[in-house]
């Protein structure tokens, strides 16, 4: 136990962090400490009103017990107890569209299925350091390049271009990409990494093109953009999944859908030097699984296309 302390505490950079994400008192994690550099007669942290640091010895220290600890989480594993019956915290990083259009939903089924595992939602669109944050894993969207990540392909979505009835019946609906570019509003939505008005992507292959929104207004989170197309601003261009209800109620309607971009890649992404507990196993697992109904017309588009490819 009390390698596994320090090393959340090196992981985390503080106490405090590396006691909750263990389930344990404060005062406990630091005693534990205490005592463990007491027996090894080092000094692995060193501590200030503000700060915790390694000490060289400490560096050596975890470098070296990491992998043990990694190992004896693989032999408990083995004996498949936590399998069986898995159970315990994880924490999940996710955005707040995903979280609430889609995540939180379907949660129910997985308790039911796996009732004595927690999960606890880290809901924002941006993690800048998993480990340091106590994240187990984040669901990503795009391409990733970070190599000290793991990362695995849960699902994709596919994008819808919409707006309300209202909106059409002031502007017409855009006949092409052109028209949209020249005639129409469409809200900007703000990219995370670059902190730019991102242009909307459109068509595929040699069709592919992009169209600079033009609104007076512009969000950098999913829900506020879903809100600005429903409130008649102007036209939305975002994932299928956020739109479908309304699109279902009336409330929006879809346009363009022969200029639809290639669907957008979903993964879970995790560190590389992160032991991936039996319950956060099962969880990815369940992600993969629940995300194959995110876009339900996608992957009976997938199925038509890969059946005709058999065809041929």
């Amino acid at each position: 136990m009390a390698i596994r302390v320090f090393a959340r505490v090196v992981e985390t950079g503080g106490f405090t962090k590396a006691a909750d994400s263990l389930g344990i008192p404060l005062a406990t994690a630091s005693k534990i400490i205490q005592d463990l550099e007491a027996e090894l007669k080092v000094k692995l942290l060193r501590r200030t009103t503000r700060m915790v640091a390694v000490t060289p010895e400490g560096a050596a220290y975890y470098d070296r017990t990491l992998p043990l600890l990694h190992a004896l989480d693989e032999v408990n594993a083995s004996f498949g107890v936590e399998n069986a019956n898995p159970a315990g915290k994880i924490r999940i990083g996710v955005s707040a569209s995903l979280a609430s259009s889609f995540l939180i939903p379907v949660l129910p089924a997985f308790h039911a299925r796996y009732p004595d595992v927690e999960v606890e939602l880290c809901v924002r669109d941006g993690f800048t350091d998993m480990i340091q944050e106590g994240i187990d894993c984040t669901v990503r969207g795009g391409p990733m390049r970070d190599e000290s990540l793991v990362a695995r392909e849960v699902g994709r979505a596919s994008w819808t271009t919409c707006a309300t009835p209202e909106y059409i019946a002031r502007h017409g609906m855009p006949a092409d990409i052109a028209d949209l570019g020249r005639n129409h509003i469409l809200v900007g939505y703000i990219s995370q990494r670059t902190g730019r008005v991102a242009p909307s992507p459109f068509g595929v292959g040699s069709a592919a093109t992009e169209v600079q929104p033009n609104a007076f207004l512009s969000v950098n989170e999913g829900n506020a953009h879903l809100a600005a197309g429903l409130a008649g601003i102007g036209i939305i261009h975002l994932f299928s999944f956020k739109v479908r209800p309304y699109i279902e109620t009336g409330r929006l309607v879809a346009f363009l859908e022969d200029w639809r971009p290639p669907p957008y890649p979903l993964h879970v992404v995790y560190p590389q030097n992160r032991h991936l507990s039996q319950r956060l196993r099962i969880f990815i697992d369940w992600l993969v699984e629940v995300f194959d109904e995110l876009d339900p017309g996608q992957k009976q588009k997938a199925k038509a296309g890969a059946a005709s490819r058999k065809r041929g």
